[in-house]
């Protein structure tokens, strides 16, 4: 171990010794805002060097993991501090005091919809002293003494930007809610993130959820309507609901043109607030070297590559929570039953502040399965009564090694190592992974933290309710005053009550392995994965047009073979608008008898090139129309040719233009283009853009409803121009291959810049690139960062 250190130290020096003697002097390297970078208020505390590239990307150089931390905070300070600390306000439950009870949140770290919601929850988590004990329980079920320097650097970094620099963001330029941080802040935010696909969700409903507050309030379990409980409950599991999806594809060397394989990731995510990517090179000489992107106030590289491995994330459809119905103690409404004896819940006083200093106290309920919950959202109501009582089971709440995943991955040499992280850290909550190595390997995996919920026991188990939302939405409701209805285990899994990774949905080495998104049934349609239960996801059901178009694309690219990064840029960029090549023909020879009056919409369609470019004209009148057609009429009714599992990626078709709503559809769309006073031929340039800097920027691609790969949702504002911002969309892509040599072939592009704060110069640059469908060609070899034109070095000490 200590000439293994000394190696690294080595190493490190030599590095330091390129930048300073050969590039810049010690004294003279500066920050990514121009000023001088060096500090030493003491050679015993962290230090890393931070070389800047092109568009602001950093490259941190450390000796161990605590250093890479340091290096890492402080830059991500450097860029993103306003929205860092924001989050920090969160977790530590003080939004109210700050902001206001009656204000929100962003909905980053929780689906809270009230200040004072969110600070109850998370009030709540830290006087429980949750995340303390997680940090407690030793690997493999708790995180790594890796992960815990790296949070511990975090922390240190973060606070000595804070101290060293002025913060020149408006956004918190003087704010006192601007404060130092702790490792346990940075491992409490990495909570919030685990748990967001399940105790996340319910933050109101936990919050909210009273005991009835008399007897007589009895109420019958029949007063929760099951079939529109399901009903809401799919809508909120929906993949096309959701801020938040992604498209991936891996392609194996049987497919390209050296035999080595392809990652093309394109995660979709919001462009404000706190669930922004951020672009970094982690590099510990001897131990790590990785780029890629990294959620905010996360320690690690989330998606991105190496040498050897390149991988992706996309946001599956395994539904990581479940219901326990408990039924009630007669008379008394927070104690329940399980096996015939009476249960008491845990009562949890939680206080917090309002901003006139105003004490604001809630008691939350506990249960052997979790919290009791109101509902999961406006939408889902699960109403306490004096019979019936609804716990939420997250078993993500148990799960602090995601980032070790992550760090697993950043030093995998193959797809192989790939595999072996999620067997051994079985950490990620609410995605799928998608891989691809140097050596020619694909790879796909569901390797989620979801609850043990076989179809057996959701059939033996459910109650009534249960029995309809179970197989519509994957939500399972237990019976909860049974203990034959407890989860169990898996003998390979790292913590009870969890899938182990033997019953995950797996693809290894297929040609390509897509996910956009849907479940794992077509990663490869000639391949097609069975056998995983409902909890999972769905199999044999209609596939999204994104996913349906994902896939004819990936597959005529492997069909055609010798594929290079280039392909994977092109693909991209396609543009393609799938529901327009089912339904464009349709449109155009039904426009005439449905808008007599309108012979020019009609042309506009007509001559459409069915993509969503910037320069396409008419892509804004069908996107109008496809909006306004989808919402009025009942999915079964669209189309002509109904879903057949047989033929799953070409069906449904033949669009109904015969269906009650699409002459409206049609009419509604031209008259809300002339009524903003848009041309209905304009190109999508013109009507779909960000503003930054006051200057306008175009932003291509389309929405889900579309089925656009390169997905765009944008904010309507005809007053404004037409669609004047951008909610979530595309965000760090990434095209990777290898070609034999040292250096990975990689390209990249962040699309709304490395920086939130609008006085940096990283605040719109990639976003300009983006317009421009241009991209970042990676530095990863040492060679390749020292050679920019644009390095600026800082060397940062605690």
């Amino acid at each position: 171990m200590a000439r293994r250190s000394r190696g690294r130290l080595a190493l490190v020096g030599a590095a330091l010794a390129a930048v300073t003697a050969g590039l810049l002097p010690a004294a003279a390297a500066a920050g990514p805002d121009g000023r001088g970078g060096e500090h030493r208020p003491s050679d015993r505390g962290l230090s890393a060097v931070i070389r800047y590239t092109e568009y602001g990307v950093p490259h941190i150089l450390a000796d161990g993991y605590a250093d890479l931390g340091f290096g890492t905070g402080w830059a991500q300070a450097a860029d993103q501090v306003c929205v860092l600390a924001d989050g920090f306000v969160t977790v530590n439950g003080e939004r109210s005091r700050h902001f206001g009870a009656a204000g929100a949140p962003d909905g980053s770290l929780s689906s809270a919809t009230s200040n004072l919601s969110s600070d109850l929850y998370f009030r709540g988590v830290e006087e429980a002293g949750t995340v303390e004990e997680l940090l407690r329980t030793p690997a493999p079920a708790g995180p790594s003494r890796e992960l815990k320097e790296l949070m511990r650097g975090w922390a240190a970094g973060y606070n000595a930007w804070l101290r060293k620099n002025r913060i020149t963001d408006p956004a918190c330029a003087g704010a006192s809610w601007v404060r130092p941080v702790t490792a346990l802040d940075v491992a409490r935010r990495g909570f919030a993130v685990s748990v967001l696909g399940g105790q996340g969700r319910a933050v109101d409903g936990i919050a909210a959820a009273r005991p009835p507050a008399a007897p007589a309030a009895r109420t019958r379990e029949g007063d929760v309507d099951p079939e529109r409980t399901a009903e809401a409950a799919r809508a909120l599991f929906a993949p096309s609901n959701a801020t938040m999806g992604s498209n991936a594809v891996a392609f194996s060397g049987a497919t390209t043109a050296n035999g080595r394989g392809l990652l093309l990731g394109n995660p979709h995510y919001p462009w404000q607030g706190g669930r922004r990517f951020w672009q970094s090179q982690q590099t510990i000489p001897g131990e790590l070297n990785v780029s890629g992107a990294s959620l905010l106030g996360t320690t690690v590289v989330n998606i991105g590559f190496n040498d050897k491995v390149a991988w992706s994330h996309t946001v599956a459809t395994g539904v990581p929570m479940n219901l326990h119905q408990l039924t009630l103690v007669p008379g008394d409404p927070t104690a329940y039953l399980v096996d015939g004896k009476p249960e008491r819940m845990t009562a949890r006083t939680v206080t917090v502040a309002d901003r006139d200093g105003t004490p604001v106290t809630r008691t939350q309920w506990w249960t052997r399965y979790g919290p009791v919950t109101s509902g999961l959202g406006a939408s889902l109501p699960l109403p306490w009564t004096a019979t019936t009582a609804y716990a939420l089971n997250d078993p993500n709440a148990a799960n602090l090694r995601g980032s070790d995943t992550a760090l697993g991955f950043a030093r995998a040499r193959s797809t192989r190592d790939v595999a072996e992280t999620l067997r051994r850290t079985q950490g990620l909550p609410w995605v799928n992974t998608i891989a691809a190595d140097s050596s020619g390997h694909s790879y796909f995996s569901q390797s989620q933290v979801l609850p043990r919920i076989t179809d057996e026991l959701a059939e033996r188990c459910s109650t009534p309710l249960g029995r309809v939302v179970y197989p519509a939405s994957g939500v399972a409701v237990l019976d909860g005053s049974r203990t034959e209805c407890a989860l169990g285990s898996d003998r390979d899994a790292v913590q009870p009550g969890i899938f182990g990774p033997s019953r995950m949905p797996v693809l290894r080495d297929a040609p390509y392995a897509v996910n956009s998104n849907d479940s794992a049934w077509l990663t490869n349609a000639e391949r097609p994965l069975t056998g995983y239960e409902r909890v999972f996801g769905t199999l044999a059901t209609p596939r999204s047009l994104r996913t349906r178009g994902g896939i004819e694309d990936v597959a005529g690219m492997a069909a055609r073979g010798r594929l290079t990064v280039a392909d994977l840029q092109r693909q991209q960029f396609a543009n393609r608008v799938p529901a327009a090549d089912l339904a464009a023909a349709d449109v155009v020879a039904a426009c005439p008898a449905a808008l007599p009056a309108e012979p020019e919409a009609c042309r506009v369609l007509a001559a459409w090139d069915r993509t969503m470019d910037s320069d396409s004209r008419g892509a804004l009148l069908f996107d109008r129309f496809w909006r306004r057609f989808t919402a009025a009429v009942p999915a079964a009714r669209q189309w002509k040719v109904p879903f057949s599992a047989a033929d799953p990626v070409r069906t449904p078709r033949g669009l109904d233009t015969g269906a009650a709503g699409f002459a409206t559809a049609l009419a509604d769309a031209v008259a809300e283009l002339r009524t903003a006073g848009i041309a209905l031929d304009a190109p999508l340039r013109d009507h779909q853009f960000v503003v930054r800097g006051g200057e306008r920027i175009p932003v291509s691609g389309g929405t889900e409803s579309l089925g656009v790969w390169n997905k765009t949702e944008a904010v309507w504002n005809p007053s404004g121009g037409g669609y004047t911002e951008v909610a979530h969309g595309t965000s760090h892509v990434q095209a990777v291959g290898w070609d034999g040599g040292r250096c990975p072939v990689a390209r990249t592009l962040l699309t709304y810049s490395q920086s939130s704060n609008p006085a940096s110069p990283h605040h719109a640059d990639q976003t300009a690139l983006y317009a421009g469908e241009r991209w970042v060609t990676s530095r990863f070899c040492e060679k390749d960062i020292l050679r920019s034109p644009a390095l600026k070095v800082v060397r940062v000490r605690d």
